[in-house]
């Protein structure tokens, strides 16, 4: 199975941090937030990476190279200066990822999710899920999530938690124009009734905004990050 990771987000909320530094190459205890996915991704048996970058990108490609010093593969899709967002980068990405199923993580996450969960998808769905309790930063939420089957029925408790196993189909009826979100389209999946999902209650924190940064910095200064 091949990744994907997303990293080409600017960093707009993280400033001034990221005025001379790509937001997944912020620290947490010492470490990049992208050398953590990358880590996670070894751990579960993901050795072939795809990382889509942007805003400093040359500096993403400066610390992880070819990967080899981290024991993957990690190959490049660049989206130049302009943002293409989640999902016309996901589909730029996708004569990297080849035909099977592949695995999208936010650069991004800290969480505990064992991602070598994410290897199995029903023949008749797009794409599997992971979903977390709505966070407060999101108390609208995305989705309903009812026998394995992610919905939009209301109300939506499940906020989609930036981890996914999609199918490259998902993406054969993109918007017509350069620059979109994944958002979207899962939200078409959803009420074609194709997509899987599970529920993660375990540890996650989507780290763009520095208030979650910072709370995390601190927690491994007390010694109680896990």
């Amino acid at each position: 199975m091949r990744a994907l990771i997303l990293a080409a987000g600017r960093g707009v909320r993280l400033r001034p941090w990221t005025f001379r530094r790509p937001k997944p190459l912020l620290r947490i205890n010492g470490k990049p937030l992208i050398q953590y996915q990358v880590e996670r991704l070894y751990r579960a048996g993901i050795r072939d990476l795809v990382i889509n970058h942007g805003y400093l990108g040359e500096q993403v490609e400066g610390f992880l190279k070819d990967g080899g010093c981290f024991g993957v593969r990690v190959r490049y899709s660049r989206e130049g200066p302009r943002p293409l967002g989640t999902g016309a980068g996901v589909r730029r990405a996708l004569k990297l990822l080849g035909r099977e199923p592949f695995l999208i993580i936010n650069a991004d996450l800290w969480h505990d999710y064992p991602l070598e969960r994410l290897c199995g998808l029903n023949r008749e769905y797009q794409a599997r899920l992971v979903l977390v309790p709505n966070p407060p930063q999101h108390p609208q939420g995305d989705f309903s999530l009812r026998r394995g089957k992610v919905t939009l029925e209301q109300p939506t408790p499940f906020t989609y938690a930036g981890l996914a196993l999609c199918r490259p189909s998902l993406f054969r009826v993109c918007p017509p124009r350069p620059r979109f979100d994944l958002a979207p389209l899962l939200r078409a999946a959803a009420t074609a009734g194709r997509l899987q999902g599970e529920l993660h209650r375990g540890v996650w924190v989507d780290l763009g905004a520095p208030e979650r940064l910072i709370a995390l910095r601190r927690r491994f200064s007390a010694g109680a990050a896990r």
